[in-house]
């Protein structure tokens, strides 16, 4: 759950609680900084000196009760050559402000100046969408909190700025984004006791009270759409597989929507073709590429974006059991295409073969993107820093990895090829659900490709930036809640218009 952070925005008068001050290169402030420092005369600069701070990007310098000030404590945050500043960068700055507030401090202020002068208010919505980022804690099942740690969640942050009414408009917007972020990772850390598929399409429909458009499709349902793939990974569970279908109607009328696709295996135990144990417990994130749809979702709703979406997600749970699935079963699909099961543990691409082509034979969508925890074969090619990304349609492609560099969130275009189709092909089945161990995640992405059609298409593998995430200035959670910035980025530049 998040910390309890309330964030506010005013014109500069006197600060309150920690203040928080940014430095850009030659230990150079903005006019209102020197001003409000020079109570202080040169002991910014004795402290710089004897902790060789040079204003590095990120780089911090704490100085506690300065005398002048009558404060408990200054803590300057060097910004670098601001010429090179861009979005990514102000929210990681943001979160490196949260992160230097001490715990237990009930009150910050951050003053949204430059060296080179006062913050934009979009620039300012960037550093509040860092900092409640940065806050975000995943503590609700521990039962043994101290009274010293539950005052520490709460602390109130100021934002001072020259036009407080213009920042809080700016993060009115932002603000959305932030909490679909916090929704995705709120999912993707809950146990898989507490989020099966019945409760995941539960909470997903609570984005009815955005205004989205909720649909679940439940066994019997599917059972007549011909879903085998999905009922087949799901059969050998006690909870039944659902599909909910999220749309959200913020563009024109007639306008063909974009689709975003999520695998939802919300605990993937192998199957038949069962994991090791070591690790496992790490399975219950299996939903990420999910989670991360639910969140998008609530972002566009949230900020009202102008454009038409659905978001599909596929939600089972992958189990052993004497009614589960079996090595060498072959299941119909929608499409009618059928698949051999070589291994009951490349079950996401079952599940997603069955919602990619139900989404876009229902919606005819302008492209679908679908984003799963899919192979542990792109983490040995990529490890945890970009995400998979794998397309038929060399402008969709372009325009998601320029959204990913805009965010951070960051992804890296494989190959693609038929080269690769022959190593999928089947000798009892149009195809084999997986081909061996080379080119793992390569094969998992020409199965998916295989049911999308001529639709622009991209496919995110995200199974080393999704679970396990790696810590940095806006994520200390197991999950950062992966793509749900990089999706509404991408949304924002290119389809809303």
């Amino acid at each position: 759950m998040p910390v309890s952070l309330k964030i506010a925005f005013a014109a500069f008068e006197r600060p309150r609680g920690v203040l928080i001050v940014f430095c850009g290169e030659g230990l150079k402030f903005g006019p209102k900084t020197q001003r409000l420092l020079s109570p202080i005369g040169d002991l910014f600069r004795r402290a710089a000196a004897a902790d060789r701070f040079t204003a590095k990007n990120g780089s911090t310098l704490d100085i506690i009760a300065p005398s002048g000030l009558n404060l408990p404590r200054l803590v300057v945050i060097g910004t670098g050559k601001e010429r090179d500043l861009k979005s990514r960068d102000l929210v990681n700055l943001g979160g490196t402000s949260m992160g230097v507030v001490p715990k237990g401090a009930p009150q910050a202020t951050i003053l949204t100046e430059f060296a080179s002068g006062s913050l934009k208010s979009d620039q300012i919505a960037d550093l509040a969408l860092g900092a409640r980022l940065r806050a975000y804690t995943f503590d609700q099942y521990k039962t043994k909190k101290k009274e010293d740690d539950e005052r520490a969640t709460s602390v109130e942050v100021n934002f001072a700025c020259a036009n407080a009414s213009a920042a809080e408009k700016a993060w009115a917007r932002t603000s959305g984004v932030a909490e679909g972020v916090v929704l995705a990772r709120d999912l993707i850390n809950e146990p898989a006791n507490v989020l099966y598929p019945a409760e995941f399409a539960r909470r997903a429909s609570a984005l009815r009270k955005l205004g989205v458009i909720v649909e679940v499709v439940d066994v019997p349902a599917m059972k007549k759409l011909g879903m085998g793939a999905v009922l087949g990974v799901g059969q050998g569970s006690s909870h039944e597989p659902k599909i909910v279908i999220m749309r959200w109607n913020g563009g024109k009328r007639r306008a063909d929507p974009v689709a975003f696709i999520g695998k939802g295996v919300c605990f993937d135990s192998g199957g038949i073709s069962i994991k090791p144990a070591q690790g496992m417990e790490d399975m219950k994130g299996d939903m990420a590429g999910a989670a991360c749809v639910v969140g998008l979702i609530h972002a566009l709703a949230s900020r009202k974006a102008k454009v038409n979406a659905i978001g599909a997600i596929g939600l089972v749970e992958n189990m052993p059991d004497g009614r589960a699935q079996r090595p060498g079963d072959i299941v119909t699909t929608m499409s009618g295409q059928t698949i051999e099961v070589i291994n009951t543990d490349a079950e996401g691409r079952l599940v997603l073969a069955d919602v990619l082509h139900y989404v876009n034979k229902r919606f005819k969508p302008r492209f679908m993107i679908d984003l799963a925890t899919l192979t542990g074969a792109i983490m040995v090619a990529l490890g945890q820093e970009y995400a998979g990304l794998f397309s038929n349609d060399d402008k969709l492609a372009e325009r998601v990895t320029k959204a990913g560099e805009a965010t951070g969130e960051r992804v890296w275009r494989m190959p693609l090829g038929p080269e690769y189709d022959k190593i999928i092909d089947s000798k009892f089945a149009d195809m084999k659900n997986t081909g061996g161990r080379w080119a793992g995640s390569i094969t998992a992405a020409q199965l998916l490709k295989r049911f999308v059609g001529e639709t622009p298409w991209a496919h995110l593998d995200i199974a080393g930036t999704a679970l396990g995430s790696p810590q940095n200035e806006i994520n200390k959670s197991w999950s950062a809640g992966w793509g749900v910035r990089l999706l509404d980025r991408l949304s924002e530049d290119y389809y809303e218009r």
